[in-house]
């Protein structure tokens, strides 16, 4: 396996499209039927997307938390209050493995919303070194690993909106899933 990639020869790389099942939990009773489906899990894909401030000195919190099975990705839309007690279980349930990439900033923004103690957290970054991968985006990481490319072009769209449209849906599913598939080729 490479040790890195560039741009360019990401960009020769066949897309990678999330075609599997996606659910978004907009209620807190939506999400504690997602939690109770992904409590049954003992790894999960996570990751987060915040919206993108255009303006020095503009912070969001975050706005949306992906968890992913193999199948399965569930969007919990948390910038609608109150956080989902469900979730937060979830999160701090420390047998459930949560697998992700820079959670430090995961962690930095969800704290700017609400507070508590992630635990059963996975940061790839700090595992792939093992494998002599140096690239750290999960972009780079997933396009070493499986030769395809994951599509960066919904990153800055407003993850706020009153509705997620169908390509932040599949942006959003696909990170974690890539997360969640990386963890399985390399430890499983």
């Amino acid at each position: 396996m490479n040790a890195s990639i560039t741009k360019e020869e990401i960009e020769l790389l066949p897309v990678v499209e999330f075609d599997k099942q996606i659910v978004v939990a907009n209620t807190p009773e939506e999400a504690e039927t997602a939690v109770n489906y992904l409590s049954q899990f003992k790894w999960l894909g996570f990751d987060t997307e915040t919206r993108p401030a255009f303006r020095k000195g503009r912070a969001y919190g975050t706005a949306l938390i992906q968890v992913s099975t193999d199948d399965v990705c569930v969007l919990f839309r948390v910038n609608k209050k109150p956080f989902p007690p469900a979730l937060e279980r979830l999160l701090t349930d420390p047998k459930i493995l949560k697998i992700g990439l820079s959670l430090q900033d995961d962690y930095h923004s969800l704290n700017r919303r609400y507070k508590f103690e992630p635990k059963g957290f996975v940061d790839l970054q700090k595992l792939v070194s093992k494998f002599g991968i140096t690239d750290l985006s999960l972009q780079k990481i997933y396009a070493l690993i499986f030769h395809e490319k994951i599509s960066k072009s919904q990153r800055l769209s407003n993850w706020e909106a009153d509705e997620l449209t169908e390509e932040q849906q599949k942006y959003a599913a696909l990170d974690a899933w890539a997360c969640l598939k990386i963890y399985e080729k390399l430890f499983l």
